[in-house]
């Protein structure tokens, strides 16, 4: 943990390359993001979900309803990569996904459900995967050429980023 409660658990650092060892090790992080949330979430009160994880930051049912809408980007992301060849990914304002009714108002069980159920599938693509097909590229508007063993790292962050905002405004907020 750091002081910082933008970054939790540090900021993100994507790897050059990868080990199977430690592209296994995303994968299994990827599998373990929406058990994780779950526990992070368990038992809040509507208000405590609506109490921002910082000053300026999201609420937690903003937080949990983040989660889904970046990693349906994610997968269908990897699923560009792998089927055309360095496909340039659209970007999205998550920023103003957040702010939707959808995001800010809704009952955390959809996006955790959805969650569940995305993280089962996107797991059984990449658990399929030939070491190569990590090397393979998209174009991202804002960060450049990535292959899939960059992305995957990034999303094994994300969801452990975003988890820990919950916990750490747990912890502060004496939550239990």
């Amino acid at each position: 943990m750091t002081a910082d409660p933008r970054y939790p658990i540090g900021k993100l650092v994507l790897p050059t390359s990868a080990q199977p060892s430690e592209r296994e090790e995303w994968i299994d992080q990827i599998e373990a993001a929406p058990a994780a949330l779950r526990a992070a979430v368990a038992g809040l009160s509507g208000d405590q979900l609506d109490t921002p994880y910082r000053l300026g930051g999201w609420s937690v049912r903003q937080v949990v309803h983040h989660l889904p809408d970046s990693h349906m980007n994610a997968y269908v992301r990897f699923r560009l990569a792998l089927t055309e060849e360095q496909p340039t990914i659209k970007t999205y304002r998550e920023e103003l996904w957040a702010d939707l009714p959808d995001a800010s108002s809704a009952p955390i069980d959809l996006s955790l459900d959805l969650l569940d159920k995305l993280h089962a599938r996107w797991v059984l693509l990449l658990r399929g995967l030939e070491p190569g097909d990590f090397e393979r590229t998209l174009v991202h508007p804002d960060n450049g050429v990535m292959t899939l063993d960059a992305l995957l790292a990034m999303y094994a962050w994300h969801g452990r980023h975003h988890v820990a905002h919950v916990t750490a405004l747990r912890e502060r907020a004496g939550w239990g």
